[in-house]
């Protein structure tokens, strides 16, 4: 899919999402992200099925002091949708390491939410001594056997691409249930959310991220988040923020516990009243916190 006259979508999304769009050719595919501010680089990986659009209002707020980064993985946001394409976590953080590489970024700051949590750890993994801090929330970086029901079943062959492409299931009923405050998901919120998602075609990554989630050791990508997960000792001397909405039916508390079995010394922010689209939820807290722990530990 080729970038839209974005401004001309629906009413507001210009006012919603404020922001220049910019292109990293990727082997004759276009990999979009967001640019905006100058300082101490921070990225900001997106999950599935969302995109930058999800990052917006901390973007809005960052951009004022650092360099923010938000760049869309490969068949998400306003990036190209191949049909065939090696949509699997080796590939999506290969394309994160050149984009970094490409902008030149130097001790950056990880900011992850759902799949970004094993994409940037996953170029942690390879780049240690260029990550200094960082921020999760609602994401794993290691194996759990915790794989929803919903989702097994979204696993299923033809179901799966049936609910998920042919029917846009998967992301509708999140802009319904992940944000646990409703009057958030506006008409526009929710228009947004979905808005590059128009199509059978332009919702493959949706189903491909939830066939690459690996149920056990014969996946393909088992030995990669095993990986990401082996190097995380690594990182306990790191500034780590541990953002949590607590009523994610998908990332339960349960991976909550893990994260502070493997981060004890990490800020933890827990959220009771938000679910998996947390900074939906609370951005009016969660912005000030993210900023405090900047402010607190410079890189």
């Amino acid at each position: 899919m080729r970038a839209r006259s974005i401004d001309r979508d629906f009413d507001g999304f210009r006012e919603l999402y404020p922001f220049d769009s910019h292109f990293l050719q990727l082997g004759g595919l276009r990999y979009h992200y967001l640019d905006e501010g100058q300082g101490d680089p921070i990225v900001l990986l997106h999950g599935n099925p969302t995109w930058s659009f999800y990052y917006r209002h901390m973007i809005k707020d960052l951009r004022a002091g650092y360099r923010v980064i938000a760049p869309d993985h490969m068949g998400c946001g306003f990036s190209d949708k191949p049909q065939i394409y090696d949509y699997r976590l080796d590939r999506h953080i290969i394309n994160l390491e050149a984009l970094i590489s490409h902008l030149g970024l130097n001790r950056i700051t990880l900011v992850m939410h759902d799949w970004g949590g094993p994409i940037g750890m996953g170029y942690a993994a390879r780049h240690s001594e260029n990550v200094k801090r960082l921020v999760f929330l609602n994401t794993v970086a290691f194996w759990s056997p915790r794989i929803p029901m919903i989702l097994r079943i979204c696993r299923i062959p033809f179901l799966g691409g049936f609910t998920i492409r042919g029917l846009n299931l998967f992301a509708l009923i999140a802009t319904y249930v992940a944000c646990h405050n409703r009057e958030r998901m506006t008409r526009n919120v929710r228009a947004g959310y979905l808005l590059p998602y128009d199509s059978y075609r332009n919702r493959i990554a949706h189903l491909r991220f939830v066939q690459d989630i690996p149920v056990n050791s014969s996946h393909p990508s088992y030995s990669s988040l095993r990986a990401i997960e082996d190097s995380l000792p690594r990182f306990r001397n790191h500034p780590i923020l541990i953002i949590w909405g607590e009523g994610d039916p998908v990332f339960v508390p349960a991976l909550l516990d893990d994260w502070t079995r493997w981060f004890p010394e990490a800020s933890v922010k827990r959220n009771p009243d938000a679910g998996h689209y947390v900074l939906e939820d609370a951005y009016e807290r969660i912005i000030p916190w993210v900023r405090e722990f900047l402010e607190q530990n410079p890189v």
